[in-house]
């Protein structure tokens, strides 16, 4: 895989893409991080996926906005990601790679198709300037001082990309953390939670107690806005069409 990847597992993932009905289709899926907590809310949602860690330069460009900066490193790591497997993309299982659909009968065998790769990249957002991982704990109680009593944002950019086709988006959640007494702030640092996390905290931890209120989608704020990628999966795969997949015919649901 050369130095610059990082295998984790491998599973085949279970995706939805829109037909007449919403048809299930067997399709390989690879997250482009590292973030466990990325990895977990996919599983919550029902997606078995591969994890490919990439190494990116995530560098801020001289003026370069928030927004930009995301969508511009998600679809950085989606697509060194695809670079490394693409080549290397195969199908197993009955029958032969030449095979246009499922064996007779419907079944579908456990394949690899040409992968979806699936990048993200999260920061928070305040007076226009953006917060990433604190370099030391330092670092994290000055991010947290400057959040504690006031509105800020966090921006996630996604990006999804099967072949040369690529979909992405940049999604806003608006954080309101309280105003928090020296003790807390101390206590919280030294808890260690928020020293991998962009802002300095984890709404999902700890730090839930310090958030009253949020306007827009709470998986954006962990790391990734989920029924963002569900819609951008649902259209990258049906705007590529259904080359390159197994349909299973057998199984057809309304709703998920």
């Amino acid at each position: 895989m050369g130095q610059a990847f990082h295998w984790v597992s491998a599973a085949i993932a279970t995706a939805a893409i829109a037909d007449s009905d919403l048809i299930i289709a067997s399709v390989r899926l690879i997250l482009a991080s590292g973030s466990p907590r990325r990895a977990e809310l996919l599983r919550a949602a029902g997606y078995a996926f591969e994890i490919v860690v990439p190494v990116v330069d995530e560098s801020v460009r001289s003026g370069e906005a928030a927004a930009d900066y995301v969508r511009r490193l998600a679809a950085e790591k989606s697509a060194a990601v695809q670079a490394c497997v693409v080549s290397g993309f195969s199908r197993t299982g009955e029958g032969s790679p030449d095979d246009k659909g499922p064996p007779e009968g419907g079944h579908v065998p456990a394949i690899l198709v040409q992968p979806v790769i699936l990048g993200a990249d999260t920061v928070v957002v305040i007076d226009g300037d953006i917060l990433g991982k604190p370099r030391d704990d330092d670092e994290a109680a000055a991010m947290l001082r400057r959040l504690a009593g006031r509105p800020h944002v966090v921006m996630t950019g996604v990006s999804l990309r099967r072949g040369p086709h690529e979909a992405g988006r940049v999604v806003t959640t608006d954080v309101y953390v309280r105003d928090l007494s020296d003790a807390e702030l101390n206590w919280y640092v030294r808890s260690g939670e928020g020293r991998d996390k962009a802002g300095a905290y984890a709404i999902q931890g700890l730090a839930s107690r310090f958030v009253p209120r949020i306007d827009g989608s709470y998986s954006n704020v962990v790391g990734l806005p989920v029924a963002c990628v569900a819609e951008l999966l649902t259209s990258l795969l049906a705007s590529n069409g259904k080359e390159g997949l197994f349909l299973n015919h057998s199984v057809s649901r309304k709703s998920l």
